[in-house]
């Protein structure tokens, strides 16, 4: 049996503000760890209302994928539709207007499957997987610079999607084998009660 412990969080000696942009905050952290060690860390500090990203199934097989431009790479990238939470609203109502928005479709079911984070060591960002089902046809106007393509892929074929050059993002990727793996399993369930 292995012994679970918990690590004292080192002392914040000093923080402060060493860039900031529209979509960016950089902070410096002077840290003094429990065995007397002095570090310097620099984070992003991410939004407090929090991100969600959204499995969206039209049906129970397939899943809404978007194809957006990634600055980040200066090409179009497929991934999961997704989005901040804004003020006023909670996880379920950010999830629902973010895929009216990018995929032109609203959920009557909307539920959290998993939180994911990006980079934990650099950035304090937490996204929130939500689960998209009974789909109806919806759109609201987006902030996105053109209209997004949207495409359906069977879940089912993760391993050919991961063959794809397009698709990458590690989010996404792992949201969707939480899903399949959540469906799954759920599938299972439901057979076993049926006996």
């Amino acid at each position: 049996m292995s012994e679970t412990y918990y690590l004292q969080k080192p002392q914040v000696l000093s923080r402060q503000s060493v860039a900031r942009s529209r979509l960016f905050h950089i902070e410096s952290l002077e840290l003094r760890f429990a065995n007397g060690a002095e570090r310097t860390f620099e984070r992003l500090t991410g939004s407090d209302h929090g991100a969600v990203m959204i499995i969206a199934m039209p049906d129970p097989e397939h899943v809404l994928l978007i194809r957006e431009y990634a600055a980040g790479f200066e090409d179009y990238v497929l991934t999961l539709p997704k989005g901040l939470v804004d003020p006023g609203e909670d996880l379920v109502t950010a999830a629902n207007r973010e895929l009216m928005e990018e995929c032109g479709f609203g959920a009557q079911r909307i539920e959290p499957l998993v939180e994911l984070s990006l980079a934990p060591n650099y950035m304090r960002h937490r996204m929130q997987v939500m689960l998209a089902t009974d789909l109806y046809p919806k759109r609201l106007p987006g902030d996105e610079p053109e209209q997004l393509v949207v495409e359906t892929h069977a879940l089912e074929e993760l391993p050919a999607l991961l063959l794809r050059e397009d698709f990458h993002e590690a989010r996404a990727i792992a949201a969707l084998f939480i899903a399949r793996d959540t469906l799954r399993q759920r599938r299972r369930e439901d057979t076993s009660l049926s006996w």
